[in-house]
Order: structure tokens, then C-alpha cells, then sequence
């Protein structure tokens, strides 16, 4: 459970007591805010719809999307919680260098050229280095010859999240693990060098059911994301969206 100063535990207090939410609820959104750089949030909370994001002076996402109401006490929640954030300390101070930690990376590894956070995972790019951090447990892995030019993670953990570089789009589990933890075996592969596939000593029998269901499930996705774009289209045409808004979401869906 997160710990909070006793200023920080008199403003969640008041704000579940206001906004009619637990406390274990502003918490988790607290924690989300504050792990956003006071300016974004990803959260997971059953009792403001389940699975959504935040942008402050942006557009505010929610499990339900047409629940307009929902997203305005999102907005304001998280729009106070960076304002208190900002000038009170809510958090005790932790040292460098240890979970919990705003420099929550190994110090030897010197400054990142870039960090974030998205859900429970923190991460931070160095040369050569790529730190996560995922429930407290930091891992440190060998970007071999990646160049990172931007990290992505879906719904789940450390096995989900991704980077791009200029050979592609590589998962995290994919890179040597130097110290830590990894959900998973990650092979050791450069991914500069091209893979050599064995050759079949016969024919191979092909599983048209299989092939089938391959592509029904693609079938299925794309519909689903031409539904949400047809959606998102409504709102903008009645005035819950702007042109950039829409467009902004859009080019997401379609990426």
C-alpha cells in the first residue's frame, strides 16, 4: 500500500469524502497523476469505469466514452491531484536510487535520455541500457544496437511493453536481462543481424482451420476499430470532440 505523508493523508480524506470515492480509489489515482509528471495519467479504477487516461488540458478517456459526466469528475479529480501534487508533499521523501523514488533507477547508470510511466511500470532510457521498473522490482536489459525512439505498453505488465527503434517495434522480453527480474526468457538476438530459418525437408501440411481462424480474428479487430472510429466521428460532429481531437485519436487507433 502506498504510504502518504500526514498532510497527504488529510487531502485524499477530503477529496474521497467529496467526490464520494474510497480512499484506496484517490490513491490509485494519485499514484497515476504523480507518476504522469502531474500532466497525464493511466489508471485502472473500477470506480471511475475501469481503464482510462488523462491529459491535462486534453482529452480525458473512460471505460464508457459516451459517459460525459464520468469524464468530467475524472478531469477535475486529476486536475486537482496535480494541483496538489504541486505544492504539497504528499509522498515521504525516498532516497535516489531506490523504488519509490522519482530517480528510482540504479545511479550508476547516470541520467536517461528519456523516461515515462504507463499503468504500474515506470521506464527510463540510458545508453546502451534500458531500465523498468514494474510493482517496485527494477529490471535493467541490454538494448544491444537499438536506438530508442519511443516506448508503448498495452492493458497488463512488463511482458506488454514495447519500444521502437530503427530496426521496428521490439518487445522488452526480447533484450538480454542484465540484472533483475523478466516475466519471461528473453532470448539473446540482435535483431540487426537477419534470422536464419531452417529449411523444411518436406512440403508442410497446411491447417486451413487454423488459417481460418487467423483470419476471422483480424476481421474482427478491424470492425471493431472502424466501430470506435465511426464513434469518435459522431462525437465530433455533434461537438464532444474537436477536428484535432478526433484526428489525434484516429491516427492512434490506425498506428
Amino acid at each position: 500500500m502506498q504510504k502518504l505523508t500526514n498532510v497527504g493523508e488529510n487531502l485524499v480524506n477530503d477529496i474521497a469524502s467529496r467526490y464520494g470515492l474510497s480512499r484506496d480509489a484517490v490513491v490509485h489515482m494519485l499514484v497515476s497523476v504523480n507518476n504522469g509528471g502531474c500532466s497525464m495519467a493511466q489508471f485502472n479504477c473500477p470506480e471511475l469505469g475501469g481503464s482510462g487516461q488523462w491529459m491535462r488540458g486534453g482529452m480525458t478517456m473512460v471505460g464508457d466514452m459516451f459517459n460525459n459526466g464520468l469524464k468530467t469528475t475524472v478531469d477535475n479529480l486529476c486536475n486537482e491531484l496535480a494541483n496538489i501534487l504541486s505544492n504539497n508533499q504528499v509522498f515521504p521523501v525516498v532516497a535516489a536510487g531506490t523504488p519509490g523514488s522519482s530517480q528510482w533507477w540504479p545511479m550508476d547508470l547516470g541520467s536517461p535520455s528519456s523516461s515515462g510511466s504507463q499503468n504500474n511500470t515506470r521506464y527510463a532510457v540510458f545508453p546502451n541500457r534500458l531500465a523498468v521498473e514494474l510493482n517496485g522490482q527494477v529490471s535493467i536489459y541490454d538494448t544491444l544496437d537499438h536506438n530508442i525512439g519511443g516506448v508503448s505498453q498495452q492493458q497488463g505488465g512488463n511482458d506488454s511493453l514495447t519500444f521502437n527503434s530503427q530496426w521496428g517495434t521490439i518487445s522488452v522480453n526480447n533484450l538480454p536481462l542484465v540484472s533483475g527480474t523478466s516475466p519471461a526468457p528473453a532470448p539473446q538476438t540482435n535483431f540487426a543481424q537477419p534470422v536464419q530459418e531452417p529449411q523444411p525437408t518436406q512440403a508442410p501440411v497446411q491447417n486451413f482451420e487454423q488459417t481460418n481462424e487467423v483470419t476471422n480474428s483480424q476481421y474482427n479487430t478491424t470492425n471493431q476499430m472502424i466501430g470506435i472510429i465511426k464513434k469518435l466521428a459522431e462525437l465530433r460532429d455533434v461537438g464532444v470532440l474537436t477536428e484535432s481531437e478526433f484526428n489525434a485519436k484516429k491516427a492512434e487507433l490506425l498506428k
